[in-house]
């Protein structure tokens, strides 16, 4: 219990201190400047932001909203933001700890935990990635590319330093039951079944995930433009989803594309009732899917499964 809670704890920190660095990006990126230089200032006034008034939820609160120097009100998307990547480190820091919090950590094998907690700084990096990206869509409509394709190569890197740490038939795929023989030159008959070790299986099946889920996209993508002669989606949209199934693989990067599209098309429905949009209103697509993609990355593996139970 007290491991769990300690995690937990470790969680909140590391959330406060990536969530105050997004609110940076979040502000800067779009804009494409740097988020190192200059630091950070009050975007009314210029006034430089002091230490003790940078302290990510806690000094937003003390201040009231409020800059010290000029008094404007400072947009709630801060506190937002930083709480949101607290929540979210929390969660992902306690369930890396979980096998020990249910007394099973003996039981598993040095290589079981070095997946598992690659796998859970995955899902860190995916929710900060996904937090920032939905913010900045809604608000400027732009996917900054250092987010985007900067995420999917971090999840490839992930993806092949798990791959070493795979037992020797863990993972692997069975493609054919017959002999094979091959007739060269020298040839021989090989005896045993044709199939994909652990690591091929891991990272070309997710190499495939994020092709496949790309070319989805794009295909709808050419269909919108051919049938209405205007662009309906952008490539960033395209990158995105490519992000999140290099993170997930690729039923749960569609499960994060049916409910971003399931939740936009609600949202535009009472935009549409309410009178606030047309039919050619452009949304935040982006934010929506990055909204699947975070619902998918902590339940989408169950949904599946329940999915798939109902066909049965």
């Amino acid at each position: 219990m007290t491991l769990l809670y300690l995690s937990g704890a470790v969680g909140f920190i590391l959330g406060l201190l990536f969530g105050s660095f997004l609110n940076v990006c979040i502000s800067r990126l779009p804009r494409r400047e740097s988020v190192v230089h200059p630091r950070s200032h009050c975007p009314n006034c210029g006034a430089g932001i002091r230490w003790y008034d940078n302290i990510p939820l806690v000094s937003w609160a003390l201040l009231h909203g409020r800059c010290r120097d000029c008094k404007e009100p400072i947009s709630w998307r801060y506190p937002l933001v930083e709480l949101a990547t607290v929540i979210w480190f929390t969660i992902i820091s306690s369930q890396i700890l979980a096998p020990s919090f249910f007394g099973a950590a003996s039981q598993l094998s040095t290589e079981w935990w070095a997946v598992h907690i690659l796998t859970g700084l995955g899902l860190a990096i995916l929710g900060f990635l996904l937090i920032g990206l939905m913010v900045m869509d809604w608000q400027t409509m732009i996917l900054p590319d250092s987010f985007t394709l900067g995420g999917l190569a971090i999840a490839l890197f992930l993806v092949c330093t798990q791959a070493l740490f795979l037992g020797p038939n863990e993972d692997q795929v069975i493609l054919s039951n017959h002999h094979i023989q091959l007739t060269s030159p020298g040839g021989v008959t090989d005896h045993g079944n044709l199939f994909f070790t652990g690591p091929e299986n891991l990272i070309f099946g997710r190499i495939a995930a994020i092709c496949g889920a790309a070319l989805l996209l794009l295909i709808i993508r050419w269909v919108y433009r051919a049938v209405r002669h205007r662009d309906g989606m952008g490539l960033g949209d395209v990158k995105l989803l490519a992000m999140i199934a290099a993170f997930l693989g690729f039923w749960p990067a569609i499960l994060s594309l049916f409910l971003g599209t399931l939740a936009a098309a609600i949202y535009g429905a009472i935009l549409l009732a309410r009178g606030r949009a047309g039919a050619t209103s452009r949304l935040a697509f982006g934010s929506f899917l990055c909204i699947g993609g975070l619902v998918s990355a902590l339940f989408g593996n169950h949904l599946i499964n329940m999915y798939i139970a109902l066909l049965r």
